[in-house]
Order: structure tokens, then C-alpha cells, then sequence
């Protein structure tokens, strides 16, 4: 016959130790998040390159960017750079995708690796970069 302490102390050491190598075992086996979070900063109207967190962004071939307007003022997510748009991606200035208020999203699903550099048309001094891999 086992004695209970022994086998309540040996019981308790098991799950431990599945909890200890559940934690620190690879972590590859859960997938991707296939969407990046970015956002559009308070006070971004008056900044540069700090005006989109993060900056650069950094993606992978298939995900999508997904920049939330968490400034007051209306913005723009337009690929290029200031004053020659290269109409790969825009959130725009009117309809479904403009950032014109707080809170509002636009995403960009990214096919291909490579830099892809961005602004506001409504603050040309705003610019961000995506880095996909």
C-alpha cells in the first residue's frame, strides 16, 4: 500500500512538471496571428516618424496591418511617400476605410516582402514604414 503523503507529493510533482514544460516547450505549434496591430498616436499631427506606433512595422508575407486612429484628428494611412503616392494602399479621405474619427480602423493584408513606406496626405511630416518578411 502507498503511503498518502508520498503519493499526494509525487501526484502534485507530476503536474508540475507538465505545467513547467508546457510553459517553457516550443511555442511553434501555435499559429501566427494573421492581423498586426498599429495605431496612429494622440497629438500625431504634430509629429514625424513617432506619429504611428510602431515604426517601422514589422509584418510577415500574408498578414494584415491593422492601423487604429487614436488621435482626435483625421487622418490618412496612404503608401508612398509625401507628395508622390504609390497606390498600393490608402485608407483614403471619405468613405468606409477614412480614418475620421477616433477609433476608426484600416487594414492592408500584405502579399509580398519588402519595404513599404506610408503618410498622412492631411500631414505630409507623418510617416511610417512596413518591413515584411
Amino acid at each position: 500500500m502507498v503511503n498518502k503523503p508520498i503519493y499526494l507529493a509525487a501526484s502534485l510533482l507530476a503536474i508540475l512538471s507538465v505545467i513547467v514544460i508546457g510553459a517553457s516547450g516550443n511555442t511553434s505549434v501555435f499559429a501566427q496571428s494573421d492581423k498586426v496591430q498599429a495605431t496612429i498616436v494622440p497629438g500625431a499631427s504634430t509629429m514625424t516618424d513617432k506619429a504611428y506606433s510602431p515604426n517601422p512595422i514589422q509584418a510577415k508575407v500574408g498578414q494584415t496591418v491593422v492601423w487604429t486612429n487614436d488621435d482626435s484628428a483625421f487622418h490618412t494611412v496612404t503608401s508612398g511617400t509625401t507628395g508622390a503616392p504609390d497606390g498600393k494602399f490608402d485608407s483614403g479621405l471619405q468613405g468606409p476605410t477614412a480614418l475620421i474619427v477616433k477609433g476608426k480602423t484600416f487594414e492592408h493584408k500584405f502579399d509580398a516582402a519588402g519595404e513599404y513606406p506610408y503618410f498622412c496626405t492631411l500631414h505630409p511630416a507623418m510617416v511610417g514604414k512596413v518591413s515584411v518578411s
